[in-house]
Protein backbone atom coordinates (compact mmCIF):
# COMPACT_ATOMS: atom_id res chain seq x y z
CA UNK A 1 0.00 0.00 0.00
CA UNK A 2 1.39 3.24 -0.62
CA UNK A 3 0.83 6.63 -0.86
CA UNK A 4 -1.77 8.56 -3.25
CA UNK A 5 -1.66 11.95 -4.58
CA UNK A 6 -5.10 13.28 -4.92
CA UNK A 7 -5.38 15.43 -8.44
CA UNK A 8 -8.25 17.79 -8.60
CA UNK A 9 -11.73 16.52 -10.71
CA UNK A 10 -12.50 18.27 -13.59
CA UNK A 11 -15.08 20.93 -13.31
CA UNK A 12 -17.30 19.17 -15.53
CA UNK A 13 -17.28 15.94 -13.66
CA UNK A 14 -17.43 17.73 -10.47
CA UNK A 15 -20.73 18.97 -11.55
CA UNK A 16 -22.45 16.09 -12.37
CA UNK A 17 -20.95 14.41 -8.96
CA UNK A 18 -22.93 17.33 -7.21
CA UNK A 19 -26.23 16.92 -9.13
CA UNK A 20 -26.39 13.08 -8.28
CA UNK A 21 -25.43 13.76 -5.16
CA UNK A 22 -28.39 16.01 -4.99
CA UNK A 23 -30.74 13.48 -7.02
CA UNK A 24 -30.07 10.99 -3.77
CA UNK A 25 -30.86 12.88 -1.40
CA UNK A 26 -34.34 13.81 -2.34
CA UNK A 27 -35.12 10.19 -2.12
CA UNK A 28 -36.10 8.84 1.61
CA UNK A 29 -33.22 7.33 3.96
CA UNK A 30 -34.73 4.02 3.91
CA UNK A 31 -33.90 4.05 -0.22
CA UNK A 32 -31.10 5.89 -0.28
CA UNK A 33 -28.54 3.21 -0.61
CA UNK A 34 -30.92 0.87 -3.28
CA UNK A 35 -31.42 4.12 -5.29
CA UNK A 36 -27.64 5.19 -5.11
CA UNK A 37 -26.40 1.98 -6.32
CA UNK A 38 -29.21 2.23 -8.97
CA UNK A 39 -27.57 5.80 -10.60
CA UNK A 40 -24.27 4.30 -9.88
CA UNK A 41 -25.17 1.76 -12.39
CA UNK A 42 -26.89 3.52 -14.51
CA UNK A 43 -25.80 3.55 -18.03
CA UNK A 44 -25.82 6.75 -18.44
CA UNK A 45 -24.24 7.48 -15.86
CA UNK A 46 -21.34 5.28 -16.07
CA UNK A 47 -20.61 6.73 -19.45
CA UNK A 48 -20.90 9.55 -18.47
CA UNK A 49 -18.85 9.98 -15.05
CA UNK A 50 -18.23 6.75 -14.18
CA UNK A 51 -15.61 5.90 -16.40
CA UNK A 52 -14.55 9.10 -16.82
CA UNK A 53 -13.66 9.46 -13.12
CA UNK A 54 -12.16 5.72 -13.90
CA UNK A 55 -9.35 7.39 -16.18
CA UNK A 56 -8.20 10.20 -13.34
CA UNK A 57 -7.74 7.05 -10.76
CA UNK A 58 -5.29 5.22 -13.41
CA UNK A 59 -3.53 8.30 -13.94
CA UNK A 60 -3.31 8.77 -10.11
CA UNK A 61 -2.26 5.33 -9.07
CA UNK A 62 1.49 4.14 -9.24
CA UNK A 63 2.73 1.88 -11.71
CA UNK A 64 0.46 0.24 -14.36
CA UNK A 65 -3.07 1.39 -13.18
CA UNK A 66 -1.97 -0.67 -9.45
CA UNK A 67 -4.38 -1.51 -7.08
CA UNK A 68 -4.54 1.40 -4.21
CA UNK A 69 -4.72 -1.31 -1.34
CA UNK A 70 -2.70 -4.61 -2.17
CA UNK A 71 -0.56 -2.57 -5.17
CA UNK A 72 -1.42 -5.11 -7.52
CA UNK A 73 -1.74 -3.83 -11.73
CA UNK A 74 -4.35 -3.51 -14.00
CA UNK A 75 -6.88 -2.46 -11.77
CA UNK A 76 -10.31 -1.78 -13.49
CA UNK A 77 -12.39 -1.29 -10.57
CA UNK A 78 -13.70 2.25 -8.62
CA UNK A 79 -13.93 1.29 -4.49
CA UNK A 80 -16.20 3.44 -2.37
CA UNK A 81 -13.64 4.04 0.24
CA UNK A 82 -17.00 4.50 3.05
CA UNK A 83 -18.91 1.73 1.15
CA UNK A 84 -22.59 2.92 -0.18
CA UNK A 85 -24.47 1.15 1.89
CA UNK A 86 -23.01 2.88 4.61
CA UNK A 87 -23.47 6.18 3.53
CA UNK A 88 -24.94 6.94 0.12
CA UNK A 89 -24.54 9.93 0.01
CA UNK A 90 -20.57 9.47 -0.65
CA UNK A 91 -21.61 7.32 -3.79
CA UNK A 92 -20.31 10.09 -5.99
CA UNK A 93 -18.00 11.80 -4.13
CA UNK A 94 -14.09 11.69 -5.46
CA UNK A 95 -12.73 12.02 -2.11
CA UNK A 96 -14.44 8.46 -1.91
CA UNK A 97 -12.90 6.80 -4.46
CA UNK A 98 -10.21 4.98 -5.14
CA UNK A 99 -9.10 2.58 -7.90
CA UNK A 100 -9.09 -0.96 -6.73
CA UNK A 101 -8.54 -4.81 -8.29
CA UNK A 102 -11.80 -6.76 -7.89
CA UNK A 103 -10.29 -8.86 -5.57
CA UNK A 104 -9.84 -6.03 -2.91
CA UNK A 105 -12.99 -4.39 -4.32
CA UNK A 106 -15.60 -7.86 -4.52
CA UNK A 107 -13.86 -10.39 -2.80
CA UNK A 108 -12.50 -8.68 0.24
CA UNK A 109 -13.73 -5.33 1.42
CA UNK A 110 -16.62 -5.40 -0.27
CA UNK A 111 -19.20 -3.17 2.43
CA UNK A 112 -16.90 -3.88 5.62
CA UNK A 113 -15.36 -0.42 7.01
CA UNK A 114 -14.60 -0.82 10.71
CA UNK A 115 -14.50 1.94 12.81
CA UNK A 116 -13.13 2.95 16.10
CA UNK A 117 -16.07 1.92 18.91
CA UNK A 118 -15.04 4.96 21.09
CA UNK A 119 -14.86 8.04 18.08
CA UNK A 120 -16.20 6.44 15.01
CA UNK A 121 -13.41 6.75 13.40
CA UNK A 122 -12.82 4.88 10.35
CA UNK A 123 -10.15 2.06 10.78
CA UNK A 124 -8.89 1.62 7.37
CA UNK A 125 -6.02 3.44 5.68
CA UNK A 126 -7.09 5.97 2.90
CA UNK A 127 -3.59 6.23 1.43
CA UNK A 128 -5.15 9.67 -0.70
CA UNK A 129 -4.97 10.66 2.54
CA UNK A 130 -2.70 9.27 4.89
CA UNK A 131 0.91 7.72 4.49
CA UNK A 132 0.19 3.94 5.10
CA UNK A 133 3.69 3.31 5.88
CA UNK A 134 2.98 5.29 9.02
CA UNK A 135 0.35 1.98 10.03
CA UNK A 136 1.85 -0.66 7.85
CA UNK A 137 5.23 -2.43 8.11
CA UNK A 138 6.79 -4.69 4.69
CA UNK A 139 8.72 -7.23 5.57
CA UNK A 140 11.19 -7.23 2.81
CA UNK A 141 12.66 -11.01 3.10
CA UNK A 142 8.70 -12.57 3.59
CA UNK A 143 6.61 -9.50 1.77
CA UNK A 144 4.18 -9.59 4.45
CA UNK A 145 2.49 -6.82 5.29
CA UNK A 146 2.45 -6.15 9.09
CA UNK A 147 0.04 -3.56 10.79
CA UNK A 148 1.54 -1.07 13.09
CA UNK A 149 -1.52 0.61 14.51
CA UNK A 150 -4.96 -0.57 15.01
CA UNK A 151 -5.59 0.89 11.73
CA UNK A 152 -2.63 -1.05 10.07
CA UNK A 153 -3.90 -4.44 11.68
CA UNK A 154 -7.93 -3.57 10.45
CA UNK A 155 -6.85 -2.68 6.75
CA UNK A 156 -4.24 -5.47 6.26
CA UNK A 157 -7.27 -8.24 7.48
CA UNK A 158 -9.78 -6.13 5.46
CA UNK A 159 -8.64 -5.96 2.38
CA UNK A 160 -6.44 -9.14 2.52
CA UNK A 161 -3.07 -7.49 1.85
CA UNK A 162 -1.39 -10.54 2.61
CA UNK A 163 -4.09 -13.23 0.69
CA UNK A 164 -2.72 -16.02 -1.69
CA UNK A 165 0.18 -15.15 -3.87
CA UNK A 166 0.85 -11.38 -2.76
CA UNK A 167 3.61 -11.70 -0.57
CA UNK A 168 5.60 -13.87 -3.02
CA UNK A 169 4.76 -11.45 -5.40
CA UNK A 170 6.40 -8.47 -3.47
CA UNK A 171 9.61 -10.36 -2.77
CA UNK A 172 9.55 -10.63 -6.76
CA UNK A 173 9.14 -6.86 -6.57
CA UNK A 174 11.82 -6.50 -3.97
CA UNK A 175 14.11 -8.86 -6.27
CA UNK A 176 13.34 -6.39 -9.46
CA UNK A 177 14.42 -3.58 -7.44
CA UNK A 178 17.67 -4.71 -6.77
CA UNK A 179 18.28 -6.00 -10.25
CA UNK A 180 17.23 -2.52 -11.57
CA UNK A 181 19.20 -0.58 -8.64
CA UNK A 182 22.19 -3.02 -10.33
CA UNK A 183 21.39 -1.62 -13.83
CA UNK A 184 20.98 1.92 -13.04
CA UNK A 185 24.48 2.00 -11.34
CA UNK A 186 26.19 0.21 -14.59
CA UNK A 187 24.87 2.64 -16.71
CA UNK A 188 26.04 5.58 -14.98
CA UNK A 189 29.75 4.06 -14.78
CA UNK A 190 29.43 3.39 -18.51
CA UNK A 191 27.65 7.01 -19.28
CA UNK A 192 24.73 4.96 -20.87
CA UNK A 193 21.76 7.44 -20.06
CA UNK A 194 19.31 5.13 -21.75
CA UNK A 195 20.18 2.09 -19.64
CA UNK A 196 19.79 4.45 -16.73
CA UNK A 197 16.18 5.61 -17.82
CA UNK A 198 15.18 1.89 -18.60
CA UNK A 199 15.90 0.51 -14.86
CA UNK A 200 13.84 3.89 -13.30
CA UNK A 201 11.01 3.35 -15.56
CA UNK A 202 10.59 -0.33 -15.06
CA UNK A 203 11.74 0.42 -10.98
CA UNK A 204 8.30 2.74 -10.96
CA UNK A 205 5.80 0.99 -13.60
CA UNK A 206 6.77 -2.49 -12.24
CA UNK A 207 3.33 -4.13 -9.98
CA UNK A 208 3.76 -3.17 -5.95
CA UNK A 209 5.18 0.00 -6.19
CA UNK A 210 4.88 0.24 -2.76
CA UNK A 211 7.57 -2.49 -2.64
CA UNK A 212 9.90 -0.03 -4.19
CA UNK A 213 8.94 3.06 -2.18
CA UNK A 214 9.18 1.30 0.72
CA UNK A 215 12.54 0.24 0.14
CA UNK A 216 13.75 3.88 -0.42
CA UNK A 217 11.98 5.19 2.53
CA UNK A 218 13.64 2.26 4.90
CA UNK A 219 16.87 2.94 3.42
CA UNK A 220 17.16 6.28 4.97
CA UNK A 221 15.73 5.77 8.74
CA UNK A 222 18.21 4.97 12.26
CA UNK A 223 17.51 1.47 12.31
CA UNK A 224 17.62 0.65 8.08
CA UNK A 225 20.46 -2.27 8.54
CA UNK A 226 17.53 -4.42 10.29
CA UNK A 227 14.96 -4.32 7.62
CA UNK A 228 18.01 -5.35 5.21
CA UNK A 229 19.68 -7.91 6.95
CA UNK A 230 18.83 -10.84 5.24
CA UNK A 231 20.28 -11.39 1.86
CA UNK A 232 20.09 -7.98 0.74
CA UNK A 233 22.76 -6.52 2.71
CA UNK A 234 24.53 -3.39 3.37
CA UNK A 235 25.66 -2.95 -0.39
CA UNK A 236 21.47 -2.78 -1.24
CA UNK A 237 21.13 -0.20 1.17
CA UNK A 238 23.77 1.67 0.62
CA UNK A 239 23.09 2.07 -3.04
CA UNK A 240 19.68 3.09 -2.38
CA UNK A 241 20.81 5.80 -0.29
CA UNK A 242 22.48 6.86 -3.30
CA UNK A 243 21.11 11.01 -3.59
CA UNK A 244 20.92 10.86 -7.72
CA UNK A 245 19.30 7.27 -8.15
CA UNK A 246 16.72 8.92 -5.25
CA UNK A 247 16.18 11.85 -6.87
CA UNK A 248 15.41 9.81 -10.04
CA UNK A 249 12.88 7.37 -8.52
CA UNK A 250 11.07 9.71 -6.08
CA UNK A 251 10.79 12.46 -9.49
Amino acid sequence: MIRVQRVELPRQLAARAVRLTEQITEFASDVRVSEARGLWKNTTHRRNLVTPLRAVLREMAHGNRCCMYCGDDLSTDIDHFEPIAENPLRTFDWLNHLLACSECNSTHKKDRFPRDPKTGAPLLIDPTAEDPFDHLYLGLDTGLYLGRTEKGRQTERVCGLNRDDLPEARCIARDGVVMCVDGWLSGREQGNERKMAVAVRTIRNQPFADVAQFMLRQAMLPRASAAFAFDLGEETLHHLRDPELRAALLA
